[in-house]
């Protein structure tokens, strides 16, 4: 498995916590070459030299910015010549009942987890079709599958990711581009921290609590997607906590 990792350049949002962490760790360890970003600079800086690397590596990202994301790319760019993954990483959880209209929230939803991922994809595609290869895995939610009262925009966002990474599917077979989407269930990870109503946020901590796997168990889905044959295409992956019901 580490002979089609090793040397793949590899450009992670929202790397410096949780999912985009522990997979970040997980291909370091595999020989994989590594550009993160994330809006928390300090956290990325700390991540790097962890792992090695330099810190010419990270990028203060808000994926929310267009611009800022470009220059993430640019920046893996102009180290390494090339893009072989994209994982679109970056995500918030701020849900609510739409009762208590939290339009600030929905926005920032919206902004994050869906133009985020936009934006990721418009930043590596004119580089991955020149390469005529290159791999984007978009990261959605079982929240994508199945909806449940409270976290409807949430939903909402991560449902448009799924469809969103299935046309981008189908744009992209001509440039020999690979297409993921990964929907995990609870997993141990910051995400709850971003719920800000106050019921809300004591059920999901509650239940990831109760259920939650480690982040890691994310690390190991994208490594299988990113290990098999150029000729194989691993288009969606949906896992959760062998505990969580829904």
């Amino acid at each position: 498995m580490a002979r089609t990792i090793e040397g793949k350049v590899v450009v992670i949002t929202g790397a410096s916590s949780g999912l985009g962490e522990a997979v970040a760790r997980r291909l370091a360890a595999e020989g994989a070459k590594i550009v993160m970003g994330a809006r928390r600079l300090e956290r990325l800086e700390a991540l790097a030299d962890t792992l090695g690397f330099d810190r010419k590596a990270v990028v203060r990202t808000d994926v929310s910015d267009a611009a800022q994301v470009q220059a993430l790319v640019d920046q893996a760019i102009s180290l390494h010549g090339r893009i072989d993954v994209l994982i679109n990483n970056a995500g918030l959880m701020p849900s609510s009942p739409l009762e208590k209209r939290d339009i600030a929230a929905w926005d920032r939803m919206i902004d994050v987890n869906l133009k985020g991922t936009l934006y990721g994809i418009a930043a590596v595609l004119p580089q991955m079709q020149r390469q005529k290869s290159g791999h984007i895995i978009n990261v959605a939610s079982v929240a994508g599958h199945k909806v449940r009262a409270g976290g409807a925009v949430y939903a909402a966002t991560k449902t448009a990711v799924r469809i969103l990474s299935e046309g981008l599917r189908q744009e992209v077979k001509a440039y020999n581009i690979r297409t993921t989407i990964i929907s995990p269930g609870a997993v141990d990870t910051e995400l709850t921290e971003s719920v800000t109503d106050p019921e809300t946020a004591q059920r999901m901590s509650t239940f990831y609590a109760q259920v939650a796997i480690p982040a890691e168990s994310f690390a190991d889905t994208v490594l299988f997607a990113m290990s098999q044959p150029e000729s194989v295409d691993i288009n969606e992956i949906l896992y959760r906590p062998t505990a969580q019901e829904f």
